[in-house]
C-alpha cells in the first residue's frame, strides 16, 4: 500500500512550512499562483487526503498536544503529565500521550503519525535508543516543518528547541557531598541509566563531590549496567561484599533494589549504611525505613513544559530563541540516611 501523503510529508519535498503547504491547498491569494500550483499538482499526484477535523478548525490549530514519554510504568513521568495536563486544560488544550518504549523506530513512528495535523506542538523525553544513537533527525525534520517542541529531563544540544531539565549534576553532588558529612567514604554509585543524558550528569556530580572531598573513587563500588538482570546480579554481589557505607542510587530500580538487598543481608539502615535515591515516587515513603531522595520536582517540569509550548504557539516572533529552564531538585531526608 503506498503510504498516505501528510502536510508534513509535502512540507519537506518543497522546502516549505507546512503553514505554506495549507494555504496554497485552501487556494490562499498569500501563495503565490506558480508555488500554488506546484504545490497543488503534487499533492494529487500523491493522493493527498486533507485531515477533515483539522481542516475544520481555525487557522488549522486543533489546541492539542502531544506527550511522548519512553516509559509508561515511570511513576515520574506520569507526574510530568499532571503538570502538563493543568496548565494545558487552563489554556483550552487537550493533551494526546504517545509512548516510545524506549526505541528510537517507535519514537519516530508516533511522532511521524502525530505530526500530520492532529497536534499543534510536541513535549517529549527522548527515548534512551535515540540518546544511544545521537540520532535526532526526526526532531529536526518536525521542528523544520513547522511544529514546535519542548523537551523535558533527557534532552539533546543538537535539538535547537525549548528545554526544560532539573539541575541533575548539581543535585548529584548536593546529595554525595550530604552522604560525605555523615562520615561515609566508602559511597556506591548505583545506576541503570548509565546511557541517558540525566544518567550522564548524575554520574558526573558524584565523582566531582568525592574529588572535592578528596575521597578516591573506587570503581569496585560503582554499577553502570542498563540490562535489570545483570544490574541485579551485581548488586547482589556488592551487597555481599559490605565494602560500602552509603549508596547513591540514580534511578528507581537501583534505589528500591539496593534497599531491599541490604536488608535482606540483615545490614542496618541508616545505621551501616546510608542510602539516598533519585526521584521520589510514593513508594519511597512507604519503604520500610522509608527512603531519603533527591525530588526533581515533576509537576513543575511538565507546567513549565507546557508554558514553554503554548508560549511558543501563539507567539509570532519570527526571531524566537529557544530556552532551558532548570528547576531545582531538593533533598528530602527520611529514615534512610543518618541525621547530621
Amino acid at each position: 500500500m503506498r503510504p498516505k501523503a501528510t502536510l508534513k510529508q509535502i512540507a519537506l519535498e518543497f522546502g516549505v512550512s507546512i503553514s505554506t503547504v495549507s494555504k496554497a491547498l485552501s487556494d490562499s491569494s498569500e501563495i503565490s499562483e506558480a508555488t500554488k500550483i506546484k504545490i497543488q499538482e503534487y499533492a494529487a499526484l500523491q493522493n493527498y487526503k486533507p485531515n477533515s477535523i483539522a481542516k475544520n478548525l481555525k487557522n488549522q490549530r486543533t489546541n492539542t498536544i502531544g506527550f511522548i514519554i519512553p516509559n509508561i510504568l515511570n511513576p515520574f513521568f506520569a507526574k510530568v503529565f499532571t503538570g502538563i495536563e493543568k496548565v494545558a486544560l487552563a489554556n483550552g488544550y487537550n493533551v494526546i500521550t504517545g509512548i516510545s518504549n524506549e526505541s528510537f523506530t517507535k519514537e519516530k513512528q508516533v511522532m511521524d503519525m502525530l505530526n500530520n495535523g492532529t497536534i499543534d506542538g510536541f513535549i517529549v523525553a527522548i527515548a534512551e535508543e535515540t540518546q544511544s544513537l545521537k540520532d535526532y533527525k526526526h526532531f529536526k525534520d518536525i521542528i523544520i516543518s513547522g511544529t514546535p517542541i519542548v523537551l523535558f529531563d533527557r534532552v539533546a544540544d543538537g535539538i535547537n528547541c525549548d528545554k526544560v531539565v532539573v539541575d541533575d549534576f548539581d543535585s548529584a553532588y548536593h546529595a554525595t557531598t550530604h552522604l560525605i558529612n555523615l562520615g561515609s567514604k566508602k559511597i556506591a554509585l548505583l545506576s541503570t541509566i548509565p546511557n541517558l543524558s540525566v544518567g550522564k550528569l548524575r554520574f558526573e556530580g558524584y565523582q566531582k563531590a568525592l574529588s572535592d572531598a578528596n575521597v578516591l573513587v573506587d570503581d569496585r563500588l560503582i554499577i553502570l549496567e542498563t540490562a535489570i538482570e545483570d544490574f541485579d546480579v551485581k548488586l547482589k554481589q556488592l551487597i555481599a561484599s559490605k565494602k560500602m557505607d552509603a549508596i547513591f542510587a540514580l534511578d528507581e530500580h537501583s534505589s528500591t533494589a539496593s534497599m531491599k538487598m541490604a536488608m535482606k543481608q540483615g545490614i542496618k539502615i541508616p545505621e551501616e549504611l546510608n542510602i539516598i535515591g533519585f526521584a521520589d515516587g510514593v513508594w519511597s515513603r512507604r519503604l520500610t525505613p522509608s527512603l531519603s531522595t533527591v525530588s526533581q520536582h515533576a509537576p513543575e517540569i511538565g507546567a513549565r513544559a507546557a508554558e514553554l509550548l503554548i508560549h511558543k504557539l501563539n507567539s509570532k516572533d519570527e526571531f524566537y530563541q529557544p530556552q532551558t529552564v532548570v528547576i531545582k531538585t531538593e533533598l528530602r531526608q527520611r529514615e534512610s540516611t543518618r541525621k547530621l
